[in-house]
């Protein structure tokens, strides 16, 4: 099993990991201005774009490991929404390996439990994989829309968005689905204190994915990182607000 990445520009070494559903087009806004500074890494998360699929039962650790065979000894991370919580969890298994972290939209636990009041209903994550079956694309569509719902400039970012996607190869269902399941079931809010790695986490105001109140809930958990909310902003900052982005990551690396 291979997943796909490319290396370009010069500099300090960092790593770009997408979300669920999307692939290495969607950073393209950002890389002229990132490859002036840093040597880029983009991989394709498991099943997505170029990347061989792992099992439909493999775990948050597998996706996170296959990562790591790919990226650079040392690196800062930028991960975005599913992304942000594979980096979390390299970062958790193997902390030498990251030099700082740049959570996009990301969150230790993606969907609402009983203490957690910040997620997502289970319910309505679990009725796009009911819809994966029969409408992959219209599935993936709804979800691209539901990131820009109420944001600003919810058209362009939109645009964007699906551009990213025609211009590498489809994720498979087998590896949507099991991106889902990872969405549905990881918790990493008990590991938090044992995170060693720099990091700032990035939230959109507009956010209908992750919501902002996700900000206070994981400030309580970890309580010495550098978290913040961009107003207007929905589930894809970098896009909508790229300078604040770039802003962030070399403040998060001064």
């Amino acid at each position: 099993m291979a997943l796909y990445c490319e290396t370009k520009g010069t500099g300090r070494p960092l790593v770009l990991l997408h979300g669920w559903g999307m692939n290495a087009a969607v950073w393209l806004p950002l890389l002229p201005r990132l490859q002036q500074q840093w040597e880029v890494t983009i991989i394709e998360l498991p099943g997505h774009g170029g990347s061989d699929s792992l099992p439909l039962d493999s775990s948050i650790d597998d996706w996170a490991d296959a990562c790591l065979r790919e990226a650079p000894p040392q690196a800062v991370w930028i991960g975005w929404s599913l992304g942000a919580q594979i980096a979390l969890q390299a970062a958790l298994r193997q902390p030498q390996r990251l030099i700082s972290l740049l959570m996009l939209a990301g969150t230790p636990c993606f969907v609402r439990r009983s203490d957690w009041s910040c997620g997502m209903d289970a319910s309505d994550l679990q009725q796009f994989g009911d819809a994966l079956t029969a409408s992959p694309v219209q599935t993936l569509i709804r979800f691209l829309g539901l990131q820009v719902r109420g944001a600003q400039q919810p058209e362009e970012v939109l645009r964007q968005l699906k551009a990213s996607i025609s211009l590498r190869p489809a994720a498979s269902t087998h590896a949507l689905q099991t991106g889902l399941q990872l969405l549905l079931h990881t918790d990493q809010r008990s590991q938090l204190h044992e995170l060693e790695t720099p990091s700032l986490w990035l939230y959109g105001e507009k956010d209908k994915l992750v919501v902002s109140s996700t900000a206070d809930c994981t400030r309580k958990l970890l309580t010495d990182a550098q978290i913040e909310v961009i107003d207007g902003a929905g589930h894809a900052p970098f896009l909508s607000h790229p300078e604040r982005c770039m802003q962030a990551l070399e403040s998060l690396n001064d």
